[in-house]
This record gives structure tokens, sequence and C-alpha cells, in this order.
């Protein structure tokens, strides 16, 4: 493997170990680093290089697969190989890199900030309650209904900043958000991810612990762009 090869298939961060190594080996794909109908590191190496565990390489390796951009293959010579025609994503109006980048920067800034304030407030029993529901309702959404109540709630904890012009701000950026994430696939080991992250998140708004709640919200926030970034950067 070249040394453009050693970079992308460097340790992956421990908080979205998942979403990263789906980044990274579409970032290998889509680079030409393992050319259409080559075949990846083995399994044991790429896990040992990328610092992931065999369980998580496989469902980011199935994820591809399910999305098309690798096929496995048994037998002596078999593994995962890069399918020859990988597919293309969804067409979006944020298409170029540095729009996308943008979109991430400002959406990054706007939810972090409005989530220490929500933390930071002192929440009425129906703040706490409609907080709690927009959780429950996300957890049990269907696949098909998921990215909806997810927006449900990220706006609610925006709305719980106490700032009507903050969550306007973030609704819009949510607009824009979701354009981009219709042009990736719904990934279940993703969206159970996001619910353990969303989990921890209310627990420390509800705490009124703002810098936990920031640091979860970050962190929640960087797997959906590790995503992003794989599939349409």
């Amino acid at each position: 493997m070249d040394s453009v090869g050693d970079a992308l298939f460097r340790p992956v961060r421990t908080g979205n170990a998942f979403e990263e190594t789906v980044e990274r080996l579409l970032q290998a794909i889509k680079l030409g680093v393992v050319p259409p109908g080559e075949r990846l590191p083995a399994e044991r190496d790429l896990a040992t290089r990328l610092n992931v565990s065999r369980v998580t390489l496989r469902e980011a390796l199935h994820a591809l697969q399910e999305s098309g951009f690798v096929e496995s293959r048994r037998g002596r010579y078999g593994g995962t190989f890069v399918c020859t025609a990988s597919p293309r994503a969804m067409p979006t109006s944020v298409s170029r890199v540095d729009d996308i980048e943008d979109a991430l920067t400002l959406r990054f800034v706007l939810e972090t900030g409005a989530t220490e304030f929500a933390a930071a407030r002192e929440l009425s029993d129906e703040d706490r309650s409609h907080l709690r529901a927009r959780l429950d309702e996300c957890d049990r959404a269907a696949l098909d209904e998921y990215r909806r109540k997810d927006s449900r709630l990220h706006l609610a904890i925006a709305e719980l900043s106490g700032s009507p012009s903050l969550t306007a701000a973030v609704a819009d950026v949510r607009m824009c958000l979701n354009e981009l994430l219709d042009g990736i696939p719904l990934l279940p080991k993703n969206i159970e991810h996001s619910n353990r992250q969303h989990a921890i998140l209310v627990d420390a708004i509800l705490s009124g612990d703002s810098s936990a709640a920031r640091r979860a919200m970050a962190e929640h926030l960087d797997g959906t762009a590790s995503l992003l970034r794989g599939f349409l950067g």
C-alpha cells in the first residue's frame, strides 16, 4: 500500500468508529487507492491499521456492500472487492465540497451552541417532558421516518436554548443538512449509534451539565459529518 493508503487507513477516533471507518473506506475507494475490481486489504490487517474491532469493520463493509460500493467474494481468492461501477450519490443542490464543509461548519457552531444554552437554562417540567418525548419518538422511529423524527429532536433542543433567532437558524441549516442526507443511504448501524448518542445528549441537558452536553453534541455531529464527507465528498 502506498503512502496515500497509509494516510487513509490510519487509526480512527473511538467516538464515531463506525462512521469514520465508513468514511475512510469510501475515501480509499473514491480516490482510487483501491481501484475498481481490486481487493481491499485483509480484514485483520485493515482492522489493525484503522484501530477498530473486526465487528466494527465488518459492519462498515456490510454498509458499503448494501450501498453498492463493494462486493464480497468467497473461495481461495475471495475477500472484499471494490465494485467496478460504484453508485452515484443522489443529486443535491449543495454539491461542491466547499459547500458541504460550509454547511457542516455552520451546523456545528449553531447546534453545539444551542445545546450548551439549553443545558444551562432552568427547564420547566413541560420542557423536560417535551424533550423526552422527542427522544423517545426518535428512538422508536421506523427507518423511513427516522430523519424527520431526528430533525424534530434537534429542533426541540434548539428551542430549549430560549432564543427564537437561534432556533430559526438551526431550522435553516437543518433544511440544508436534510438535503445532503437525502444523498446518502440510511445505515441501520449509524442510526443505532445516533440513538445512543441522543440519549447521552438529552441526559446531559436535563442534568444541567452544559459542558457535557456541548461535548456530546459535538461528537454526535462529527459522526454525521464523517458519513457525509465519505459519501458526498
